[in-house]
């Protein structure tokens, strides 16, 4: 058990503020920058296009569950809104546009159970099709009507959750707006009307949600901000709260099961613990992953969310609301603060640590380590942490199924202990995450290890 309280912010350990990188020429004859929260300073711009072939190893655009080369999303908002908690009616839309979108349920997704306790936070969540960042805070007032305290948050729904966190800060100063002179929307309609997207449905596809894919290496004028307001720069606090134990999390994720995380407000930095999950699960070969559902990032859920999870087989997703431990046929993997636990009997081995599991988190640390070194006597830019972690269970993964690829495509099909080891995985203690791992990927293979359990 690590030693970190469920508190300790993500957002605290930025080093330095954020560089701006040139500006582009409509910034420069005085366009809109709204990624820079209103503050005058334009939003750092992504790179010019470029091909595949151009894309460096550490470039390449990253979906949980998947590695592909592709291009920078562009920005669509589909919506924007403010919520204000009414003493007399609850939470419900005062305000947005367009204004016949449904937003039905948005109003408890972006206020999280509980957070009248607290001053501030932020939350991403996931709406139909759509995923949303919403700012959320609670302002004192002198005010019997409202008794004492005034709660508002204004967020965002777009068709993908990668580039929200462009405009954390101007959400972040719209719903302190909203608070100080409540009714006031000419800066959210202006937003609105410079960032509106039109979806097209893609052939084949119909109205599903189009792929999700995320940069792991950023451009080194972005990466300072994006390191403290998106899921991607939280990688490194991810691990060092969970400690050994995010290897267990790690099969769990590999094995595409349904994964709730729960946690009192703040829900922010839960959020991004949602993602890593996702991310520990990336595998590049071609030919993986077509069996298995893919590995969906649902961020925060509420008891409104019920019905859709019942007929999900695979999310990761969290809560502040402690009701959700009792409904057991709604997850597989509850994780209280730092304790992981499972009800299904068959996955209660994988909640062990064992000896190949100790050396994988000990490398990952020593590799952090002479990361950090190299960082400090070097003054040429280096990868960042938060690559490093991405890219050691990407790794990890690619070596597990190669060799699973391999036994299979050979003629007795025998996976063998020594198999197990060149996998960087303990032939006795992950024998049970072995077998349900061929199972869930559907791989033909025969496991000859021997069951300790059994003589």
């Amino acid at each position: 058990m690590v030693e970190r309280g469920d508190s300790a912010p993500l957002l605290r350990w930025a080093q330095g503020p954020a560089v701006s990188p040139p500006q582009a020429p409509e910034l420069q004859a005085g366009g809109r920058g709204w990624g820079s929260g209103g503050g005058g300073r334009p939003a750092a711009e992504l790179p010019r296009r470029r091909e595949p072939e151009e894309l460096g190893a550490s470039e390449v655009l990253l979906q949980p569950g998947r590695l592909e080369l592709g291009d920078v999303e562009e920005d669509q908002v589909v919506a924007v809104f403010v919520v204000t908690f009414d003493p007399r009616s609850g939470n419900m839309v005062e305000w947005c546009l367009p204004q016949d979108i449904d937003l039905e349920g948005v109003e408890f997704k972006s206020m999280a159970s509980g957070s009248h306790k607290i001053q501030s936070d932020f939350i991403y969540f996931r709406k139909g099709p759509f995923f949303g960042l919403a700012c959320f805070a609670n302002m004192p007032v002198e005010s019997e009507l409202e008794r004492g305290a005034r709660m508002k948050s204004v967020g965002i729904l777009s068709p993908s959750y990668t580039l929200l966190y462009r405009y954390m800060h101007f959400l972040e100063n719209q719903v302190r707006h909203q608070l100080e002179t409540p009714g006031h929307y000419s800066h959210l309609a202006a937003f609105y009307e410079d960032k509106k997207g039109v979806l097209h449905a893609s052939p084949g596809r119909g109205s599903s949600l189009p792929p999700v894919y995320w940069l792991p290496s950023i451009h080194r004028y972005m990466y300072p901000e994006m390191k403290i307001t998106h899921p991607a720069g939280c990688m490194s606090q991810f691990i060092k709260f969970f400690g050994e134990q995010i290897l267990i999390l790690w099969k769990f994720a590999l094995l595409r099961k349904r994964i709730l995380i729960f946690s009192p407000p703040p829900v922010g930095v839960v959020c991004y613990r949602v993602y890593c999950c996702c991310c520990l699960a990336n595998v590049s070969l071609p030919g993986i992953g077509g069996t298995v559902p893919e590995s969906k990032p649902f961020f925060y859920v509420n008891v409104a969310d019920i019905e859709s999870l019942e007929v999900e087989v695979s999310y990761v997703a969290c809560t502040t609301e402690k009701i959700f431990e009792e409904k057991r046929e709604l997850y597989d993997v509850y994780v209280d603060n730092q304790n992981v636990k499972t009800h299904h009997d068959h996955l209660q081995p994988l909640l062990k640590i064992n000896s190949a599991d100790r050396e994988k988190y000990q490398r990952l640390n020593e590799q952090r380590q002479m990361l950090l070194y190299s960082q400090e006597v070097e003054e040429e830019y280096n990868p960042c942490e938060e690559d490093l972690f991405v890219l050691f269970f990407l790794e990890q993964n690619n070596r597990i199924f190669q060799t699973l690829l391999e036994v299979s495509a050979s003629q007795d099909k025998t996976l063998t202990a020594e198999h197990a080891r060149g996998m960087g995985l303990d032939p006795q203690g992950d024998r049970s995450f072995l077998m349900d791992l061929l199972e869930a990927y559907g791989i033909d293979v025969m496991l000859v290890i021997d069951n300790p359990c059994c003589p």
